[in-house]
């Protein structure tokens, strides 16, 4: 890699370390996260290179603020189970644990910051969507160059399903959940954001974690989507994130005109 481009991304490696990105502690409760400057340029950040290490500099903080908000709930932390619901159009990540007599309860919401695409599945690599469906987190990955990601399991066995049957060959993957400001198909949610979800999934177990990526909140709304140019099978899995979503209280959320997609404005 050149010398000039190492220097460039070094730098704004720098700065995206350096925003101060809100999230949300409760429901309708801004926070704003206690940002831990240890975002390396990319020279040095080989320093570190483990989950463990990671942990090590970001698992006290994160567990400090994260157990109390458990236990307002009656939740236990980590939690047995979790449930993540992101709503593309809302630009939103929603967490859920359930409490001691079952039911779900919000815990925590972040903003998503940077998202592209528009309402719809993903159905090849490179067509810079976020996926749609039921998926799981599926590893930890402490060495990105947005920071920190969370593994998503696209594509599922229905999505290959799907690609086997209209001959998509390449359906893409590698999607992810990271930190830094930006994303192509991924969900960029700020490095301190990322900081508290990685330990939170660390502390959990990622096959313990479920993800529900929806077009927008469902089981309010219909997505701004002509169905007759989607695929035949959208429509059924549509109907069973609706029924997914209906189990969980999701709070009305407005979308601003600043908080369209990239490739929407």
């Amino acid at each position: 890699m050149p010398t000039a481009t190492i220097k460039f991304l070094s730098c704004l490696a720098i700065c995206i370390a350096a925003c101060d990105i809100y999230v949300f502690a409760s429901p309708g409760e801004p926070l704003r996260s206690k940002q831990v400057n240890v975002f390396k340029p990319l020279e040095t950040r080989h320093a570190i290179v483990t989950t463990n290490q990671v942990i090590q500099i970001y698992g006290d903080a994160v567990r400090s603020k994260l157990k109390p908000l458990f236990e307002a709930q009656k939740i236990v932390y980590p939690p047995s189970e979790m449930t993540w619901i992101c709503l593309k159009q809302e630009k939103v990540l929603l967490v859920y644990a359930r409490n001691q007599s079952g039911r779900p309860v919000l815990l925590l919401r972040y903003p998503i910051i940077g998202a592209s695409g528009v309402a719809g599945p993903k159905l090849k690599e490179g067509d810079k969507q976020v996926p749609e469906g039921f998926y799981k987190v599926t590893g930890l990955r402490p060495n990105v160059i947005a920071h920190l990601a969370l593994a998503v399991d696209y594509p599922n066995e229905e999505d290959r399903i799907h690609a086997r049957k209209e001959n998509r060959h390449s359906p893409g993957g590698d999607i992810l959940i990271h930190g830094s400001l930006w994303s192509t198909g991924c969900l960029a949610m700020g490095n301190a954001a990322i900081d508290e979800l990685f330990v939170l999934t660390h502390d959990t177990g990622c096959s313990k974690i479920n993800l529900i990526f929806a077009p927008c909140d469902l089981s309010k709304k219909s997505p701004d989507l002509d169905m007759r140019l989607q695929p035949r099978w959208l429509p059924g899995l549509y109907a069973r994130i609706r029924a997914a979503l209906k189990l969980y209280q999701i709070p009305e959320i407005v979308v601003r005109p600043s908080e369209k997609t990239d490739s929407q404005k």
